[in-house]
């Protein structure tokens, strides 16, 4: 044996050491994940996937291509297998002239494979192009179905994505490069580090499995989250209402009242100061509140739509009248809030009721005729697990709904996470947008049955059909002045269906602006950042969604200070600024952190 061989003798034996040490943690971590899949809670089948009938209808949809057009499905089998030759035989020509490298990888750029040994590598490289082959050729075949009908084909096509993007090789260890050089560089310490991230998210979801975005303890709500200062200055059984302290010495006569959607909590408009929508108003000089909405647990079981107007809506905003002492306020409402503030208006308007001056609505949906992506979500597949499983537990559970939502942004939310966590071993980001996608919250039985049955399947309010307080009320109601704020690649609210809801009200007065981004990056989006435009027009909000915005007008910077000179104008003079009296508690307040568990009436 050589000096060079001995050299190198300890140093083999201590990666031998480390791997049987790692090898030794993953049994014990096993046993561990054993017994967590074990407290796993057992739920309706139908909240984990479409019915059966989805891939029936695809199936006879196929067969009827097949019967009705016989050439186009050649075309597409010759197509696909003369590509999967064609890529074979280069192969083997590379490898048979002794050369290891990948054949010409003329397929499509996709960050999942950014790894060079996805382009280099002949394993990798033939891995990837057939995977893309494969999902073009199903994805294409699937497109071409001509007897599905609109809604069949959306649901076909998406969970047909669904299918091809779990698939991809980059998802499983044997077939990531990413995953197996990390594993050989660490001695397979990052298994063992990737092992105990996925034990850990599963523990601590009681046996169901739900990737943690975001490094938890790099964040406390109303210590580096949500910190602009204020008040709660009411509290009940579904709210707490903060108002925030001025930082103008004069503000505009009408308060401003935002209701956030209680799926999610409000402070994604006060995540920190540079990016924070309540500050910036705030310092714009309007006297602003914000409604917290408790996290319900199954003692809520019974709280209805009805209850959150109640008690929720027509109660915080009487509640900033009496404070203010003023006759009007202006409100706000975000996603499901702003379809709920729709409802109330128009309860207000049939009882007429003027004291809420103007309403903006933040990528609000209430024409739900077509849902756009979230639609697939929405058939009675889905919705009567909903009913039962909610029936049972007393709520919707925010494990399903992050789960459902993540879905509409897999690759981003599910798959990317999940590969760096329990392949590479890598901890969670400090992120705060990611770790406020994942403090979701409940939603009460009856509320969640009733806004998925009346709203969003029966499409009442658009029909006049949905009941407030026992009487039928429609989008023609609504009829004070308005702003709507839509986002250009909303996956939840798609902005056509916020167009077609807004051009619907009966406001003679109505401005429509569409934001370059998505559902939460379109909305919070501060002027100093400079990132996303958006659209304008002066024509009226009807018609079209898509001709409105060919003749719309660009605007390269934020939304943020148009809004503002709209309200502005709606707003009143300027007067002393108002400060927060009688405070129950300090912004953020307690909903906001309290767990379902310590959520209880006021």
């Amino acid at each position: 044996m050589t000096t060079e061989e001995n050299a190198l003798g300890p140093e083999a034996e201590a990666r031998a050491a480390r791997l049987n040490a790692n090898l030794a943690k993953v049994d014990e971590l096993s046993k561990r994940l054993t017994a967590a899949l074990s407290h796993r809670q057992q739920t309706d089948p139908s909240l984990h996937g479409p019915a059966p009938d989805v891939y029936m209808k695809a199936a006879a949809a196929y067969l009827a291509e097949m019967m009705q057009n016989p050439a186009k499905v050649v075309e597409h089998q010759v197509n696909y297998w003369g590509k999967t030759l064609k890529h074979y035989v280069e192969a083997q020509a590379t490898l048979a002239k002794g050369e290891f490298k990948a054949p010409p990888d003329p397929g499509p750029k996709d960050r999942r494979f950014s790894n060079p040994l996805w382009d280099t590598h002949p394993f990798f490289n033939y891995l990837k192009q057939q995977y893309q082959m494969n999902a073009d050729a199903i994805t294409t075949a699937v497109g071409d179905m001509e007897t599905l009908d609109a809604a069949d084909r959306r649901r076909v096509d998406y969970f047909t994505r669904q299918i091809v993007d779990m698939f991809s090789p980059t998802n499983f260890l044997g077939t990531n490069p990413d995953a197996l050089e990390r594993a050989v560089e660490t001695d397979g310490m990052s298994l063992v580090q990737g092992l105990e991230n996925l034990v850990r998210d599963i523990e601590s979801n009681q046996g169901d499995l739900l990737v943690t975005l975001a490094d938890r303890e790099a964040f406390k709500v109303g210590e580096n989250l949500a910190t602009t200062p204020g008040a709660v200055v009411y509290r009940n059984k579904m709210l707490e209402l903060i108002q925030y302290e001025p930082t103008t010495e004069k503000v505009h006569k009408t308060p401003l009242l935002i209701f956030p959607p209680w799926i999610n909590k409000f402070y994604i408009m006060d995540l920190k100061p540079a990016n924070s929508l309540i500050k910036w108003i705030v310092d714009q000089g309007f006297t602003l509140f914000v409604v917290s909405w408790v996290n319900p647990d199954a003692s809520y079981a019974g709280t209805s739509m009805d209850d959150y107007m109640r008690d929720g809506f027509l109660r915080a905003m009487a509640e900033v009248r009496r404070i203010t002492g003023e006759a009007q306020i202006n409100a706000v409402g975000y996603c499901i809030a702003g379809t709920t503030l729709g409802l109330t208006l128009a309860h207000l308007q049939k009882a007429g009721d003027d004291s809420v001056k103007s309403a903006t609505f933040f990528t609000t949906l209430a024409d739900f005729s077509d849902p756009g992506e979230v639609g697939v979500f929405l058939n009675d597949d889905f919705v009567d697990g909903i009913e039962r499983q909610t029936a049972v537990d007393g709520i919707l559970s925010r494990k399903f709904m992050s789960r459902t939502f993540s879905f509409l942004r897999s690759n981003d939310l599910i798959y990317t996470p999940a590969i760096k966590s329990y392949m590479l071993g890598e901890a969670p980001p400090a992120f705060d947008l990611l770790y406020w996608n994942g403090d979701g919250t409940n939603l009460p039985a009856t509320m969640a049955v009733e806004y998925l049955r009346g709203l969003c399947q029966g499409d009442g309010f658009a029909k006049g059909e949905f009941p407030v307080f026992g009487h039928p009320v429609s989008l023609a109601d609504i009829k004070l002045p308005l702003c709507a704020i839509a986002c250009e690649t909303d996956h939840i609210a798609h902005w056509r269906g916020s167009f077609n809801s807004i051009k619907q009200m009966g406001s003679a007065d109505k401005t429509f602006i569409l934001s370059q981004s998505g559902h939460i990056a379109g909305i919070i989006n501060p002027p100093a950042k400079d990132k996303y435009g958006h659209y304008t027009s002066d024509a009226p909000v009807s018609g079209d969604p898509e001709a409105w915005l060919k003749a719309a007008t660009f605007h390269k910077t934020s939304w943020w200070p148009r809004w503002r000179d709209w309200l502005a104008e709606r707003s009143g003079p300027m007067i002393k600024a108002r400060v927060p009296v009688d405070s129950l508690a300090a912004a953020p307040g307690t909903y906001v952190v309290a767990t379902p568990d310590a959520a209880t009436a006021a």
